[in-house]
């Protein structure tokens, strides 16, 4: 009973990291990284695709993406879908593939992204928390109804304020990263 509280705890711990990791990625950084573009749509035959389905995204220097769609008519869709993104890009197509230059990003906005991906890094620890919250009231539960011990609750909930402590640590690990990465010139 008491590991599979311990383990649900950790696995949804372990997605929420996993989850931050996600949402910072989507951040640009002023490099080149396919992944800048995954949550872009675009229409396709009267419905909403990913651009990766039709398309080939690759990395042609550190600061800039080509796009190569695999039907010729799919360029003016696919600019027109990046222009409109929350990125701030300027695709420019030259025949069938379409490059993307990211331009350098200024002091001012190097500081509004960190603290962006701070208030991010915040969120994910306010979710492990409030999973740690939901397993230590289990273990409470369990206790009210008789069927673990005081002693087998205090070791709980020592095991769990570890797990929370390592995927903390982890968040803490992510966001340096990321902090790093955006102060690269």
């Amino acid at each position: 009973m008491l590991d599979e509280i311990k383990k649900d705890a950790g696995e949804r711990m372990s997605k929420s990291v996993a989850s931050l990791k996600q949402e910072l990625m989507k951040l640009r950084t002023g490099r080149a990284h396919t992944s800048l573009l995954d949550h872009i749509s675009v229409e396709y035959y009267g419905s909403q695709v990913p651009l990766k389905q039709v398309s080939n995204i690759g990395v042609e220097d550190s600061r800039t993406l080509t796009v190569t769609p695999w039907e010729k008519d799919m360029v003016g869709v696919i600019e027109k879908a990046i222009m409109k993104s929350d990125l701030g890009l300027n695709p420019a197509s030259a025949g069938t593939v379409i490059r993307v230059p990211l331009p350098a990003l200024t002091e001012e906005r190097r500081k509004d992204m960190i603290r962006i991906v701070r208030h991010e890094a915040e969120g994910g620890r306010v979710a492990v928390r409030n999973i740690r919250r939901d397993a230590l009231s289990d273990i409470k539960d369990l206790l009210k109804d008789k069927k673990i011990g005081e002693d087998e609750e205090h070791r709980a909930h020592d095991e769990i304020q570890a797990i929370t402590d390592k995927h903390v640590a982890q968040i803490d690990a992510v966001l340096a990263e990321k902090e790093s990465e955006l102060l690269e010139i």
